[in-house]
């Protein structure tokens, strides 16, 4: 092993401690490092307060790029000599080895929920461990390079979908979750109640679940069953946090009352169920299903906005369109040349100019050679949102 230099070493101490002038390399939870996007320097106490708030109760200070200050050496020399271990900076991580990461992370949690499913088929009882493990995994993936799950996230097979649709409320519960500013243990909640939030359905009959015309009306009475099936399954699961619990049987409930299992109406539905209806509505419409192909993100938006009157949180709504975006990582979009492309890198300061990797010509009807387009750096602009299906392409290999 090579010798740690000066300019690696770092300091793990309480946040409790930090002082304005440190310098912020990452995030400890748990005995487990965390890189953050956000790392730097604390400019102010608003910046220590943000910490406190996410629940974060330890951090590596980079002692070569902290302020030398009288407060700042005082507070370092005060820390647990027991604290003051060597942490050596993770290497840089780039976004194809992110992406893998990504899709390993995603097949895991499609794995866990095929075994799950099995097991509960079977009458056994579901542990909760394999489940915060996961979540716990897929909250580091988040804080190392949210863009690439996103991606990863995006890529869809109809013969999947419960699979995926699991494993993506899952996903876009901890990102609305974090846009919400939600403390740490809360999205770790949330990760666990959207991968079992469909649990009941293991009980339904599959020609129906899978029919793909419309239903009768006593087929849609049975699939509703699927909630009455979950209540008795997750009253079994031990150490199931009421977070988790509200998400999964409080997505199909209505403002209005007008919803199931229990018709519950207005503040009787928690925050976290009006987020899992949100977020579960949004993704059973952008995703391709035995009987309809996906639909574009700013349709679905429409839609979303539409159920507010009775169905949906207006202002949680909103916010979620400004947390997932009006061009989501890993959509595709047709630019004003023609070119279409993944929407490959978010640009938070301006939300209609991000990186596109783009891939085809909608003018000559072709592949074309793949090129980055940054559009805050071009004139070039968006021109629509698109789903594949409506140019019959696949751009699968390009994520």
């Amino acid at each position: 092993m090579r010798n740690v230099t000066l300019a690696e070493k770092c300091l793990k101490i309480p946040v409790a401690k930090l002082t304005v002038g440190m310098f912020i390399e990452s995030l400890d939870r748990k005995n487990q490092l965390i890189s953050i996007g956000n790392s730097g320097l604390l400019r102010n106490q608003s910046d220590i307060n943000t910490l406190i708030r996410h629940g974060v109760e330890y951090v590596w200070v980079d002692l070569t790029r902290s302020n030398s200050t009288k407060k700042a050496n005082q507070s370092l020399q005060s820390t647990s000599v027991s604290a003051r271990v060597p942490f050596i900076r993770k290497k840089w991580m780039s976004r194809e080895a992110a992406q893998v990461k990504a899709g390993e992370l995603l097949s895991e949690s499609k794995r866990l929920i095929q075994k799950v499913l099995f097991e509960t088929f079977e009458g056994k009882a579901v542990e909760i461990a394999p489940f915060e493990h996961l979540a716990d995994n897929m909250i580091n993936m988040m804080w190392q390079d949210l863009d690439a799950l996103s991606c990863m996230s995006a890529l869809r097979n109809k013969d999947a979908y419960l699979l995926e649709h699991s494993v993506n409320v899952a996903f876009l519960l901890l990102t609305f979750g974090r846009f919400l500013k939600l403390e740490q243990s809360i999205l770790k909640d949330l990760v666990i109640g959207g991968i079992l939030h469909d649990i009941g359905k293991i009980k339904i009959d599959i020609g129906v679940l899978n029919k793909p015309g419309k239903l009768t009306q006593a087929e849609f009475e049975h699939i509703k069953c699927h909630q009455n099936y979950a209540i008795d399954i997750l009253s079994g699961i031990k150490g199931l946090s009421q977070v988790s619990k509200d998400v999964c049987l409080m997505h199909h409930e209505k403002l209005d009352g007008k919803g199931y299992p229990l018709g519950l109406a207005g503040d009787d539905i928690t925050l976290y169920g009006r987020m899992s209806c949100i977020v579960d509505i949004y993704d059973a419409l952008t995703a391709n299903r035995s009987y309809k192909e996906a639909m574009s993100p700013a349709a679905a938006f429409k839609i979303l906005l539409s159920l507010t009157s009775f169905h949906l949180d207006k202002a949680l709504v909103y916010d979620f369109i400004r947390c997932v975006g009006i061009y989501p990582v890993g959509s595709l979009v047709e630019l004003s040349n023609g070119l279409v492309g993944i929407v490959w890198t978010a640009n938070k300061n301006d939300v209609l100019h991000p990186i596109v990797k783009c891939f085809y010509s909608v003018i000559n009807r072709q592949y074309v050679n793949v090129k980055m387009v940054d559009l805050s750096q071009c004139d070039l602009s968006i021109e629509r949102g698109l789903v594949a299906a409506c140019l019959e392409i696949d751009p699968t290999p390009f994520y």
